[in-house]
């Protein structure tokens, strides 16, 4: 079973809705023994990053989270999930999980192609270019656009935790990732058949 992990944070209805139209049984749940049960489990998330630690905390599932990670169960962080994983966010000046190394950040103002002036939130599709051989994105096309909506990124401290880029003004770790978790700052659920094939690769990695 796949646990989507609910924690007030939104888009759980999609994310559930993706995974069984590709053929997979899951539960969407807050209960901490239900994610330390599961086969799977997947971090979703909109929102703020204080806000979020903040009712992860009141539901006992930071320290859930933390322990399926270092049981060596597969891990699926999407967008807010993927922003959690580090160690601190600029929004709200955050404390979060630490089980990846490194910090969230804002886009800086200004931001701008030579075409054009960039907005904030960075809205839309846009390419991730893998820069490692990882079977989460098997059978993808590396022109495939992914669809994105966040103002924070991740800026992992370790190189070789960054799976994937992508250019919106500035080179940012679009996707993230260690041993049994791997993390992406874009909505598979959202992002039409390159979404659901990278959620389908998710639901049949094996470590």
């Amino acid at each position: 079973m796949i646990a989507i992990i609910d924690y007030r944070a939104g888009n759980l209805t999609s994310v559930g809705r993706a995974v069984r139209h590709i053929g997979f049984e899951c539960s969407i749940t807050f209960r901490p023994e239900e994610i330390l049960k599961a086969d799977r489990v997947i971090f979703p998330g909109v929102g703020s990053a204080q806000k979020a630690m903040a009712d992860l905390k009141e539901l006992g599932l930071d320290d859930a989270i933390r322990s399926v990670v270092k049981a060596g169960k597969p891990v699926l962080g999407i967008c807010l999930g993927t922003q959690i994983i580090f160690d601190w966010s600029d929004e709200g000046d955050t404390p979060c999980l630490g089980i990846l190394p490194g910090k969230v950040v804002r886009f800086p103002d200004g931001l701008s192609t030579r075409q054009e002036r960039l907005k904030i939130p960075h809205m839309g599709w846009n390419n991730v270019e893998p820069i490692q051989d990882h079977f989460i994105f098997t059978g993808i096309s590396p022109d495939s656009r992914f669809y994105f909506v966040h103002s924070y990124y991740p800026e992992p401290a370790e190189a070789a935790h960054i799976l994937g880029l992508t250019d919106y003004g500035i080179s940012f770790a679009s996707a993230t990732g260690k041993e049994n978790l791997v993390a992406v700052q874009f909505h598979p659920e959202k992002s039409g058949r390159p979404g659901l094939k990278l959620l389908e690769n998710f639901c049949k990695w094996s470590i």
